[in-house]
């Protein structure tokens, strides 16, 4: 007989079956580098994704990724079918993105009133009786462009932003309204941005200006087409591609606009350099583009025309049909003026064709017909009296429900 084959420590190396695997380090490496394989695939996927969202030859999609541009991620992808252009297709996708999001009211939210001004505010001590008791719920911003303000209000003192001069008529003013915008959005509790000129007053109380713009879906924020020579007719050659002149809209400059929208508009580079560049008095063929007049509109006109009004809630009076609007004086202001401003449901805007078509639209709140004005414009100073013997009768006229 054979004696039996002995097993000893030195060659367990070699036992058969199951004992006999394959080390272990050996196995990792594999998990590694298919790992590796797994995410350079999905690497790989993801640009192409990109290259095909953002063609290479769209300037706008660059600019909304990175403000340096980007380079082509891909030639070879086959054309992505679209109604618009790319850059509109691309700058549109970003709104969207933006817009997605439901907005929250904060137990803290509060409404940053920006004034836009040459000095002092005449109507300060208006403004005063108007934030009384709703501290917390407000912040104040003011752009003085020429001297340095005298105020009457705390609420007002030490409220000055770095300003600079403003010229009407050229971007210095949208610079002005960008400039208020920026302060503003530091505090993260500001949630509505109103834009208020020195000649402005509010129309209603605070409590009901406050329900008004906090639970509504939309910016106020002024447009419409006018096709006339005052209209569309201001606008350039050199704004094009980005912006075509079927785009070209107007509007008044008094907005009130959610934080989304204000945000929004800090991030544009490429709309507002085309108006920096070419909107002004006679940069091309003696065309007087007046830049404050028409940026904001034709921006929101072509990114997202379902989030304003159209319309805004600063009321003027055209009727005069003169360069600027009609200026309240004292013999003006009584409580039926003030009664028919709050009660007002359309608006008229005025184009430049002929003797001054008028386009008229009712106002909606939500889908619900409401009085158009928060507040009111181009006041002389000379009215303040006026308007504080009257301001406790005519802003609880209307009291506010949902």
């Amino acid at each position: 007989m054979k004696a039996a084959k002995r097993w000893s420590v030195g060659n367990l190396a070699s036992l058969p079956g199951a004992r006999n695997r394959v080390p272990a380090r050996k196995r990792l490496w594999i998990i590694m580098a298919l790992s590796l394989i797994i995410m350079t695939l999905s690497l790989i996927t993801m640009l192409a994704i990109m290259a095909y969202m953002y063609p290479h030859h769209s300037k706008r999609a660059c600019y909304m990724i990175s403000s340096r541009g980007c380079k082509a991620l891909s030639d070879w992808l086959p054309p992505l079918p679209r109604e618009y252009s790319d850059d509109e297709i691309a700058a549109r996708v970003v709104i969207r993105e933006i817009m997605s999001n439901a907005p929250v009211i904060r137990r803290d939210s509060k409404i940053a009133f920006m004034f836009l001004t040459p000095g002092t505010l005449p109507f300060e001590k208006l403004w005063d009786r108007f934030f009384q008791g709703h501290e917390g719920k407000f912040t104040v911003y003011i752009h003085a462009s020429k001297e340095r303000p005298v105020h009457h209000s705390h609420y007002f003192t030490n409220r000055e932003i770095r300003s600079d001069e403003v010229v009407w008529g050229r971007i210095s003013m949208v610079d002005a309204e960008r400039r208020l915008l920026a302060n503003a959005l530091r505090d993260p509790a500001n949630q509505q941005f109103v834009l208020l000129s020195e000649s402005c007053v509010p129309l209603r109380s605070f409590e009901y200006i406050y329900n008004y713009l906090m639970y509504s879906n939309l910016s106020y924020v002024d447009c419409f087409d006018d096709p006339g020579q005052h209209g569309s007719g201001r606008h350039m050659d050199h704004m094009l591609p980005e912006i075509p002149k079927k785009y070209f809209r107007k509007g008044a400059q008094w907005f009130t606009m959610k934080r989304q929208h204000a945000i929004v508009i800090m991030a544009d580079s490429l709309y507002y350099s085309r108006f920096r560049d070419y909107c002004g008095p006679g940069i091309e063929n003696n065309k007087n583009c007046i830049a404050d007049e028409h940026y904001l509109p034709t921006f929101f006109h072509m990114l997202d025309p379902s989030g304003i009004s159209n319309w805004s809630v600063t009321q003027v009076d055209w009727s005069e049909r003169q360069w600027h609007p009609k200026t309240y004086m004292p013999e003006d202001v009584t409580h039926e003026l003030l009664n028919n401003l709050t009660s007002s449901e359309t608006v008229v805007h005025v184009t430049s064709v002929g003797m001054g078509e008028e386009i008229w639209m009712p106002c909606m709140w939500n889908g619900i017909k409401r009085p158009c004005f928060l507040f009111g414009r181009k006041f002389h100073p000379d009215t303040l009296d006026k308007l504080l013997e009257l301001f406790s009768n005519y802003t609880r006229s209307v009291s506010w429900h949902l």
